[in-house]
């Protein structure tokens, strides 16, 4: 293990001195810019591990983001940030952003005026040093190497390969500019993805494992992710369906995606060798609110009638707050479903009383009703909507102003609108097929013509 000490200006890095590890009284400092700049990052690295690359590296990071700059102690696998104390929440800060590893053993960063961001909680533990270990475990550990903290206890998006997740761990991961915020979960009988909005999550991708063994911790290994059971021994695995051994599994922040991953020493970066989720329309997300993600993987908008006309803003809908049969209405939406799947369910219920519990719950948008077992899922956001080719197993509704259905009380201008814009894409994307295949065909029989002139 080496420690090099970087010295930080404006984008650029100054080597200077290496030490070998960082003991306690240990303190850097990088100088936070008086004026905002979009996109700019500043890293100080400090600590490297002695492996082949891509190897582990410790850095000090100053990034702007909100017209603020954060302050974070980041742990990298070559050019992927691997783990962050910023996590769930940054440390905004002026002037500079220090790092320390204090007399009483306690790791922090500060910001001006020595105003506390971050520590990791161990003063008067005993901690001597801050390790980088070669699974990129980042440790605080006493004069016996006993660990006091490790960075492995505090999971982000990110699991790396020997790091071990027990049952009710979470990877959690946010995307941009969106209250809501994706969660994989080790729970007792599942791996299960989820999408969470305000206080209610939807699953939206599981795995259980052989015979409904229980579940007590999964490891990353070089093949996938191994699943054990009560007795700490392996009941299953997720297979990575590639030859490169894993480095590390990843929540997409963006897609919600999990995915395993590998190093391409031709390519000469991380690619994936697993996706639990291969089709566009089946991420949660992709399209935005009151979207709906067609067969040819584009997104459409579901629009209201209004007084004015038709609205042709996506996003326009039912926020919450709208009840009771006076105000709004449900209507279904025919060849719709959604992938999201929640745990507001109704049991043994008809379609119609489903429509009405929704109606009545100002706090519901949506409905999906399963006929076979007539179980009623409710929502409080209209995402992961999506066409199907043939849906007769179910129905799902979304609550609308009273009215815009078209007509009095009737939803068929909105059914005969939403199929229009669902259809449009599909049939652009139809239509320039045929159209190129019959000017293939064309051209095809105008060749052999010529060639059949030339040969008589």
């Amino acid at each position: 293990m080496k420690l090099c000490f970087l010295v930080f200006l404006i984008h650029l890095f100054t080597h200077g001195h290496c030490n070998s590890d960082i003991h306690i009284g240990y303190k850097v400092t990088i100088p936070v810019p008086t004026e905002y700049s979009m996109g700019f990052i500043g890293r100080a690295f400090i600590i490297e591990s002695e492996q082949m690359v891509p190897n582990f590296k410790v850095a000090l990071s100053v990034e702007s983001g909100e017209q603020k700059y954060s302050c974070s102690l980041d742990v990298f696998l070559g050019d992927v940030k691997v783990w962050t104390s910023g996590h769930f929440s940054r440390f905004y800060t002026t002037e500079k952003c220090v790092l320390e590893l204090t007399q009483s053993g306690d790791l922090q960063l500060k910001g001006q005026e020595d105003r506390l961001g971050w520590k990791a909680g161990t003063s008067g533990q005993g901690v001597e040093r801050l390790n980088l270990l070669r699974t990129g475990n980042l440790v605080l550990v006493d004069a016996l190497d006993q660990i006091k903290w490790q960075s492995f206890n505090f999971p982000t998006n990110i699991m790396l390969w020997g790091q071990r997740l027990n049952v009710r761990t979470h990877l959690t991961s946010f995307p941009t500019n969106s209250t809501s915020f994706f969660s994989f979960e080790i729970q007792h009988d599942k791996l299960a993805l989820y999408l969470n909005s305000d206080k209610l999550n939807y699953t939206y991708w599981k795995f259980k494992p052989l015979g409904n063994q229980n579940i007590t911790f999964i490891k990353v290994s070089n093949k996938g992710v191994d699943i054990f059971g009560d007795e700490y021994t392996k009941i299953d695995q997720i297979p990575s369906g590639g030859f490169q051994p894993l480095r590390f599994m990843a929540l997409g922040n963006e897609t919600g995606n999990l995915g395993f991953y590998y190093y391409s020493t031709e390519q000469g970066k991380f690619e994936a060798s697993f996706l639990a989720i291969n089709n566009t329309c089946d991420l949660p997300l992709v399209c935005k609110p009151y979207g709906i993600c067609t067969l040819s993987d584009v997104c459409s908008c579901i629009r209201f009638i209004t007084r004015d006309g038709m609205n042709s803003n996506c996003s326009n809908g039912i926020s919450g707050g709208y009840c009771g049969k006076n105000q709004v209405e449900m209507v279904e939406l025919p060849g719709v479903t959604t992938i999201l799947k929640g745990t507001n369910v109704k049991d043994n219920v008809s379609r119609e009383k489903c429509s009405e519990i929704c109606l009545d719950d100002c706090n519901c948008t949506a409905a999906l009703y399963t006929f076979d077992s007539g179980e009623c899922f409710l929502y409080g956001l209209v995402r992961g909507v999506k066409q199907v080719s043939r849906l007769k197993e179910s129905s799902y509704m979304v609550k609308v102003p009273k009215g815009s259905g078209g007509g009095k009380g009737k939803s068929s201008g909105l059914k005969k609108w939403v199929l229009v814009v669902v259809g449009v894409a599909d049939g652009l994307i139809l239509a320039l097929v045929l159209g190129g295949i019959g000017y293939y065909v064309i051209q095809k029989r105008r060749k052999n013509l010529q060639n059949i002139d030339n040969n008589s």
